[in-house]
């Protein structure tokens, strides 16, 4: 066999080669490829494993069909017309079934975020913000979350993207509705002390008025036993304790006329009589 013979059926059997591979290509776990043969594409799409197409004139657009995750800002206005910014982290996958579809409508990811995915999450923000005031967006954010997945579900579903799961990010309000949330706070934090202090104030009256009741009880009780037989006791008694309360020395002498009628001792001191 001659040397040229030798070249061409070398260079035959690379170009089969060639062409034979560039026939067949594989999709990979978690992918989806959609075959275009001169620039259209095919109806169906090819899922994972080993596929043929048309050799030099088809081509293969590989998509994942995986969990994607993707942030995105939105902005709306609440029923009340406060301004209202958020960032949504969305995870979504494509639907294999249109994936055909979104070759052609949509064409790369990339496109589907930007051209899909950041308006519709716009637009559902807005209607879910709408529908509640301001205030209701920070005591009701599960029931605001819960609307706008409900309202993004259905629009990213046209377009073959399955919304899986939504998270607030972020939720920022106007610098004057802020404001308004601080002197609000404010506001309540005073009428509770004020509250506390009435209260308080409330409690030291009872407290006298206890405080009286029990005074005027015990006068009561000690006029009662003043009236007893035995009471003049009681004034001697309460005669010498206000006599030692007020800074004197106990008396050597006490002297009481004996009469039945009198009540308080007279009291001296030998000593002092003396000098």
């Amino acid at each position: 066999m001659s040397s040229n013979n030798l070249i061409s059926l070398v260079s035959v059997a690379l170009i089969t080669l060639l062409i034979g591979l560039s026939s067949v290509f594989v999709i990979n776990p978690g992918q989806a490829g959609v075959v275009s043969i001169l620039g259209k594409a095919r109806d169906v799409a090819f899922l994972e494993g080993i596929h043929f197409k048309p050799p030099l004139i088809s081509a293969v657009d590989i998509y994942d069909l995986t969990v994607q995750k993707f942030e995105v800002p939105a902005q709306s206005s609440t029923k009340d017309l406060q301004d209202l910014n958020a960032r949504f982290a969305i995870n979504f996958r494509l639907d294999p079934i249109q994936v055909v579809e979104i070759r052609r409508k949509q064409g790369t990811l990339e496109n589907i975020v930007t051209k899909i995915i950041a308006p519709q999450t716009q637009e559902s923000f807005k209607i879910a913000a709408s529908r509640k005031t301001v205030e209701e967006a920070i005591t009701q954010r599960t029931e605001l979350k819960q609307d706008f997945d409900d309202v993004l579900g259905a629009r990213l579903e046209k377009y073959g993207i399955i919304v899986l799961d939504t998270s607030v990010v972020d939720l920022e309000f106007s610098p004057e509705f802020a404001k308004s949330v601080e002197d609000k706070q404010i506001a309540e934090q005073r009428a509770k002390r004020a509250i506390y202090v009435a209260q308080e104030a409330e409690q030291e009256a009872q407290a006298e008025i206890n405080r009286a009741k029990g005074k005027s009880e015990a006068q009561r009780l000690l006029a009662e036993t003043l009236k007893a037989q035995g009471g003049e006791l009681v004034l001697q008694k309460e005669a010498i304790q206000a006599w030692r309360e007020g800074g004197s020395q106990m008396p050597e002498v006490l002297v009481n006329s004996g009469s039945e009628q009198s009540g308080v001792p007279f009291l001296f001191n030998v000593k002092d009589v003396q000098r």
